[in-house]
């Protein structure tokens, strides 16, 4: 008896501090329009994998103090895992890649982003469109001048913040260049 009292705690102990398996794409996007409907909000999705060096850039810049208050107050931010490594697969989003390419980033790389109305409703993407190239180009993490514009543009067109916070956001995207 004790030794099935024992085993039966050492397995509740591991399955508790078991990592728990990521949500599913869909899931993580239906939590996401819920709450931006509630805050009256718009939806921020960024695609990222854990060895993405700029996608780790883009969540820094963000979360920046110069960025974060106005993202936050704008935006429900919501993050899908795809394209890890082999060994890293299981940190990736159930139908997260298939979400990402149907919402037009297939074969764009990451960080691939989008903005979503609170119903759910592409407002935006990170498809750079320069001359010459009308279906875009994903810029990934702004950096570089025209991206920072791109950015900033995106987020006069999906948000509130105002001229002044826009300015900050640029400020700090440009450091990315660096």
């Amino acid at each position: 008896m004790k030794i099935k009292s024992i085993l039966f705690i050492l397995l509740f102990s591991v399955s508790a501090f078991a990592q728990k398996a990521p949500l599913a794409a869909e899931t993580v996007i239906k939590n996401a329009v819920k709450k931006a409907k509630k805050e009256d909000k718009n939806i921020f999705v960024i695609f990222h994998a854990s060895w993405c060096g700029w996608c780790i850039l883009m969540d820094k810049s963000i979360k920046d103090k110069a960025c974060k208050p106005h993202f936050e107050q704008n935006y429900v931010i919501v993050h899908l895992d795809v394209l890890e490594n082999k060994d890293k697969k299981h940190l990736e989003n159930p139908g997260g890649e298939a979400y990402m390419n149907k919402m037009g980033g297939k074969g764009q790389g990451l960080p691939y982003w989008i903005v979503l109305d609170k119903k759910g409703n592409m407002l935006s993407d990170s498809k750079y469109k320069k001359e010459g190239n009308e279906m875009g180009q994903n810029l990934g993490c702004p950096a570089k001048e025209d991206e920072v514009q791109f950015l900033i543009e995106v987020l006069k067109k999906t948000s509130k913040i105002d001229s002044t916070a826009l300015d900050a956001i640029a400020d700090r995207f440009r450091k990315n260049a660096q």
